[in-house]
């Protein structure tokens, strides 16, 4: 059954890959996702198995069937593609790599991952060493039809992503067309506020300045549980958290940007996903 709906939303969850590849799309289909992303392998390793033939072809056939598209890729968190440290940059790389060519296997449009983390180098050098580590890999990976997303961070430690600066800067320093996934618990708890319909407006006025809204292909829907500015990552479910329901139906009611996929990140399994897609659907009017 298609799960699609016949609106401007398109909504949805990281949902599981245990158990085969194909297990995030049914998983997406229990909570009537409308888009989903997943781990395109185990997130704790550096290498991943191959992919079965009957694994990628069930994949396929459920994709059609549920009508859940896009699927995205969420990068392993072992990845640092800023890292001074050249063993573990090199390993990062290669990893990214991998990532890239998964991504192409599986025909899926975007792979997101957050920019990294100086570890002391400062945030110019850290800034640098990204662009130069997503060329590399690119260019190992030789592959077409996927496109790299950023994602915003929180400010942690030497975390780079939490000013819009930091990714317009690896834009630049890349050369290459990297588009932006926006984590509203991110970007919150990093001082740019979202609580009310002025709030976001000023905040997306920000993002088409520093930016522009052409690279923003992608929202993480997390309320927060810290306080603006806390610079803690720590999600909340939707309307439970510092950033509350009103920050988020000012971002689904915004012709400027609510047709583009947005990915729930929050606490609660697969009802507490099914819930807060349910209450996201009704912010928007739905």
């Amino acid at each position: 059954m298609k799960v699609n709906k016949n609106s401007i939303l398109s909504l949805g969850a990281h949902t599981s890959i245990a158990g085969g590849i194909y297990h995030a799309i049914s998983n997406g289909e229990q909570i009537a996702a409308d888009v989903v992303q997943i781990f395109s392998k185990n997130q704790r390793q550096w290498k991943g198995r191959a992919y079965a033939s009957e694994e990628l072809e069930t994949f396929f056939h459920l994709r059609r069937e549920s009508g859940i598209e896009p699927v995205v890729i969420h990068g392993s968190y072992l990845i640092n593609l800023a890292s001074p440290e050249e063993s573990t940059r090199n390993k990062s790389i290669a990893a990214f790599a991998d990532e890239l060519r998964r991504a192409a296997q599986l025909q899926i449009p975007y792979l997101l991952t957050h920019p990294g983390s100086h570890l002391g180098a400062g945030e110019s050098a850290g800034v640098q060493q990204v662009a130069v580590s997503l060329r590399a890999a690119w260019e190992i990976a030789a592959v077409s039809g996927v496109t790299i997303l950023l994602e915003t961070t929180a400010g942690q430690g030497t975390n780079l992503g939490s000013d819009f600066a930091h990714l317009r800067d690896i834009i630049a320093h890349s050369g290459m067309p990297l588009g932006i996934c926006i984590d509203t618990c991110h970007i919150f708890a990093a001082g740019y506020d979202l609580r009310t319909e002025d709030d976001w407006a000023a905040t997306r006025e920000e993002f088409e300045q520093i930016i522009g809204l052409s690279r923003l292909k992608l929202f993480h829907l997390n309320d927060s549980q810290h306080p603006l500015n806390s610079r803690r990552d720590r999600h909340a479910r939707i309307g439970q958290g510092e950033i509350g329901a009103a920050g988020f139906a000012a971002i689904l009611n915004d012709p400027q940007v609510n047709r583009l996929p947005m990915i729930l990140e929050v606490p609660g399994g697969i009802e507490g996903y099914r819930e807060d897609l349910v209450l996201l659907r009704k912010l928007a009017g739905l």
